[in-house]
């Protein structure tokens, strides 16, 4: 049976080509449950878009939670192999609360999680597959990279008290440059120290300005390791020819105590939030109790509704309205459908139905 590829909706589209992608590149897909220990969940609140857990009772007595994450399921059914890497990608639901609303909400996701040995060609092969998750979307995304432990080595060679460097890390995630030097007033913190910190909030016209601008600010032995990573995976990203739409936020934070390198988001015209976000997150690993490093990203398939929604113009292609012939009624819609028309026929015009065309037969009896 051949799938008409214009019935699928943008999600549903997107879906398979995500999975084909992810599989041609070794990945497995990963299965779980619906239903996951509410402890694992409560004690990684913070690492959770929503902290709102739907929880139940099982008939054993178990707390269990309806799951409102899938990296966390990985994780805590993996295991710590050493010089090994293990790739496995997801199509999954969660529940959850999403921002602005009130009502918890089944949303569909799909992802991937490398665990395991991770090195930069990991690291570049994520970022890789994170890039072309969002062109086979839309040829119009803006990818944004950061690195965690770039920012945070920065902070920590300014001598900063932690306070301080809370509130200033905190400006930097929102673009806020006047809040920082107002920090930065009131606690007395110099104002090239300002300045230094300021280099991470700054708009950037491309990558390389973006890299010369930061490594302005790294001194002698500051930041080597994190700038250097950043800068071979910029060069690898220009090399496969995937770097066009690439640009160097450092607003991109991640929760800290999670994420310690590189953290992104993937963003589609048409939609106002992103839809794409990852990072590499060994802080969380090691919070679990693992020795590994993990890197990975999702997809969020609820929000490319709006581009279906855009995009839909007509409910339908024909209005056919049938007479007392049912069976040439029938005929006919069958007739049209076979061009790749829609066509839905009735008895006579309904409300708020958008069509291109309309045929009565009622005239033909």
């Amino acid at each position: 049976m051949q799938i008409d590829n214009g019935i699928l909706k943008t999600d549903e589209r997107v879906a398979y080509t995500l999975r084909s992608l992810y599989s041609r590149f070794g990945y497995c897909q990963y299965k779980m449950s619906k239903f996951e220990e509410y402890a694992l969940y409560a004690r990684n609140k913070d690492f959770l878009i929503s902290d709102s857990i739907i929880s139940f009772t099982d008939t054993s007595g178990r707390l269990l939670a309806l799951k409102p994450d899938v990296t966390l399921s990985i994780i805590n059914n993996s295991k710590d192999e050493a010089g090994t890497v293990q790739k496995l990608y997801y199509d999954e639901n969660v529940y959850r609360i999403p921002k602005g609303s009130r009502s918890f909400k089944e949303i569909k996701q799909i992802g991937l999680e490398c665990i395991g040995d991770i090195g930069i060609f990991e690291v570049c092969e994520v970022l890789s597959l994170a890039i072309r998750s969002l062109s086979s979307i839309s040829e119009d995304y803006i990818f944004e990279i950061s690195h965690v432990g770039l920012m945070e080595s920065v902070l920590d060679s300014l001598s900063l008290g932690e306070d301080v460097k809370k509130q200033a890390l905190l400006c930097i995630n929102q673009k806020n440059s006047d809040g920082l030097y107002g920090i930065c007033a009131i606690n007395s913190v110099p104002k090239e120290v300002a300045d230094t910190l300021n280099v991470f909030i700054s708009n950037y016209n491309s990558v390389d300005e973006a890299l010369a601008a930061v490594s302005g600010i790294c001194t002698a032995g500051v930041a080597d390791a994190s700038l250097s990573e950043l800068t071979e995976i910029i060069s690898f990203l220009k090399q496969i020819g995937l770097c066009d739409n690439v640009k160097i936020d450092f607003s991109i934070t991640g929760e800290k105590n999670y994420y310690s390198g590189v953290a992104f988001k993937g963003y589609i015209k048409g939609i106002p939030t992103a839809v794409l976000s990852g990072g590499r997150y060994d802080k969380l690993m090691r919070k679990m109790g693992r020795a590994s490093g993990a890197i990975g990203f999702a997809v969020y398939l609820d929000l490319l509704e709006r581009l279906d929604m855009a995009g839909q113009e007509f409910d339908v292609d024909v209005l056919l309205i049938h007479g007392k012939d049912i069976a040439r009624a029938i005929a006919k819609a069958d007739e049209l459908s076979k061009d790749g028309k829609t066509v839905r026929v009735v008895g006579q015009i309904p409300c708020n139905l958008r069509y291109r065309e309309l045929i009565d037969l009622t005239g033909e009896d």
